[in-house]
């Protein structure tokens, strides 16, 4: 689904030269859910710009669905920190304004939306303007957003950072759920490496900047319900345990 071969970039200006990624390379199959984690300024959320066309590589190549990717990229969705919601418009149509910028069919639309309000919990509050909402709740609004095409991958960069610890775990519990019915390719940028490990099925741990990729880390758990099970799992404490030596060595 997604390729990254031998990938560079490098930004210059009048005062200095800085190199952002050096020499990346990923591969990332359909339906896969994908973590990158690593220290501030190693270049995590510049990655998931290059896979979105928003930057050019200085050297190597991005492939997204077996294509090159050479500009901005229509067939993906985006979920970043702040939920970036118009005021003036109500939970259901921040969603639609996905549809609209795309021109889907109105009917088409509006099914999906509902949809995708009931599925992530915010039945009842369709109407509600986003002061009226918590900020799990924006979120909740700008991931339907992002899903409303049904895009083959999702982006998310830091998407549950501003939350309070106890929205965040629920909103973890509730984006795992939607990954499992949807198995849409997601690659995910976290700080947390509790979130990556609960998220993820590999983690990709980035070293300080320039970044390059230390070791992909995969998560094998046994299936549990909840969030404190899964955390409480011996084996989750082996995953994190092991990101963690490989981010601080």
């Amino acid at each position: 689904m997604l390729a990254l071969d031998d990938v560079t970039i490098r930004f210059r200006s009048r005062r200095r030269d800085v190199t952002a990624l050096r020499e990346v390379s990923l591969d990332v199959a359909g339906g896969e859910f994908v973590a990158i984690v690593g220290p501030s300024g190693c270049g995590k959320s510049t990655l998931l710009k290059l896979v979105a066309g928003l930057l050019k590589p200085t050297s190597g190549t991005v492939r997204l669905r077996g294509e090159p990717v050479t500009g901005p990229r229509h067939d993906i969705g985006y979920v970043f920190q702040r939920a970036a919601l118009l005021e003036w418009r109500s939970a259901r149509r921040n969603i639609l304004l996905q549809a609209e910028m795309r021109r889907m069919p109105s009917a088409k639309a509006r099914e999906r939306t509902a949809e995708l309000i009931e599925m992530t919990g915010l039945s009842g509050f369709e109407d509600a303007l986003p002061h009226e909402l918590s900020g799990g709740m924006q979120q909740r609004v700008a991931l339907c957003r992002a899903l409303l095409h049904e895009p083959p991958v999702l982006l998310m960069d830091e998407p549950f950072g501003a939350l309070d610890a106890l929205t965040r775990e629920q909103l973890n519990v509730e984006m795992r759920r939607i990954w499992r019915e949807t198995r849409t390719t997601v690659l995910l940028v976290t700080h947390s490496i509790t979130e990556a490990a609960f998220l993820a099925s590999r983690v990709v741990v980035m070293s300080h900047r320039p970044g390059t990729i230390r070791e992909i880390i995969d998560v094998d758990l046994p299936e549990r319900d909840g969030y404190a099970a899964t955390v409480a799992l011996p084996e989750f404490s082996r995953v994190t345990t092991r990101i963690r030596e490989k981010g601080f060595s």
